[in-house]
């Protein structure tokens, strides 16, 4: 049985594609899952933790203004989060966490909201990615452990958008089309 961390670091190992990571409520917990799979290294670039708001700004690149009008728990603070590090570690996809694992609110938000982001090349990814809305239950370490798995969901989802849609064009082209 293969976890999503594994399909993950599968599925970009065989198309020759990197995978950056920014986390914030998650600290590290998507990094540690990506590289616990044998082989993480023929895909998975880095990581930033950047946990204090000021780094969100500092070393991903997350507009200033955005963080103080919204705070760091916002769905374009994680799509930028993860624009902000696939462009700084030279990934083909970026992905972001950011929410409120609790026990206390955070920038307005109840305990449990979380934003998760995938940013990447291709059809297979709206302009700038896309990102998820979370209202999470439950304890500090199941909100972080949620968070893991949604956004290497997302991840997933996004790399089969990308697959079929390149299928798609390559049918096209077999049969005489543009």
């Amino acid at each position: 049985m293969s976890s999503p961390a594994a399909d993950v670091v599968g599925l970009l190992t065989v198309r020759g594609q990197s995978l950056a990571v920014a986390e914030s409520l998650t600290g590290g917990l998507v990094a540690a899952e990506i590289t616990s799979v044998p082989g993480a290294s023929k895909a998975f670039r880095g990581s930033v933790t950047a946990y204090a708001t000021e780094l969100k700004h500092a070393v991903l690149g997350v507009d200033a203004g955005l963080l103080a009008a919204r705070g760091a728990v916002d769905p374009q603070v994680a799509q930028q989060m993860a624009a902000g590090v696939r462009a700084a570690l030279g990934a083909d996809w970026g992905l972001a966490t950011t929410g409120v694992a609790g026990p206390e609110p955070q920038d307005g938000q109840p305990v449990g909201t979380v934003f998760v982001a995938v940013c990447g090349p291709g059809a297979g990814s709206a302009p700038g990615g896309k990102v998820e809305a979370l209202r999470l239950n439950g304890d500090r370490a199941e909100i972080r452990r949620e968070s893991v798995r949604s956004v290497l969901a997302l991840l997933l989802e996004q790399l089969a958008d990308e697959h079929s849609g390149n299928e798609r064009a390559q049918d096209t082209e077999r049969n005489g089309g543009f």
